[in-house]
């Protein structure tokens, strides 16, 4: 007996098409988010890191809502996303915004394991994979210059990212923090672990406000810059 192929099917391998905003928020680069959105549908779908029931809300709560997120990201910027998963938001932010330099922290294999590939079939020549934990390559080789920016979507807790994020941030950088409406609460809760990281001035932003209802909440905390000393 075989199977017979049921719109169900076809709805969880293939994603909803690009809705009219995506043009506007990813311009030339729409056929590679195009492309993207076909891999977590397909293979990420496959392999668990994206649940069947996402597909047909791809762009408005992943695509779009990531890369809304380069708003607060300046020309030419060092990125590190920690946890990245499926590549959400790192391989989002790199695909609007060629001119940043995207690594991508992940200690699951299975998911370093399809960055990687997503990486390769894409080309994406400004991404780099990484296999490990944030709390652990703070100061190794090739973290030990620290990046202009660190990015996480829905990871832990501030409390917990303030510890794992601001290491790995370069004095004057920044640690963008996806969250949603308790974001105002978490950031009081943690105000003590973000300053003994290291943090700053914290601020909470919304972004993407021309292209999706809500926008994306992120909160943002500048990291200290190292005090010089005088003889």
């Amino acid at each position: 007996m075989f199977h017979v192929k049921q719109p169900s099917d076809r709805a969880e391998s293939e994603p909803p098409p690009a809705p009219d905003s995506a043009q506007a928020v990813f311009g030339e680069a729409l056929p590679r988010a195009v492309e993207y959105a076909e891999l977590l549908a397909g293979e990420a779908t496959l392999r668990g890191l994206i649940g069947p029931r996402e597909v047909p809300r791809l762009w408005e709560r992943h695509l779009l809502n990531c890369a809304v997120v380069t708003e607060l990201i300046a020309p030419g910027s060092t990125v590190c996303d920690i946890g990245s998963g499926a590549g959400l938001p790192g391989i989002v932010l790199a695909i609007r915004r060629p001119d940043i330099r995207v690594n991508l922290l992940e200690p699951l294999l299975r998911r370093s394991t399809f960055l990687q590939s997503v990486v390769l079939k894409m080309e994406l020549s400004n991404v780099v994979v990484h296999r490990g934990r944030a709390e652990d390559v703070a100061g190794t080789t090739g973290f030990e210059m620290g990046f202009d920016v660190v990015v996480s979507r829905a990871v832990a807790p501030m409390e917990r990212l303030a510890r794992w994020s601001l290491p790995l941030t370069r004095p004057g950088g920044q640690m963008l923090a996806m969250k949603g409406s308790a974001a105002a609460d978490e950031v009081a809760h943690a105000a003590g672990a973000i300053k003994r990281a290291g943090g700053t001035d914290v601020s909470i932003h919304s972004v993407g406000e021309a292209y999706l209802d809500p926008p994306v909440t992120v909160v943002r905390v500048l990291k200290g810059r190292a005090r010089t000393t005088t003889q």
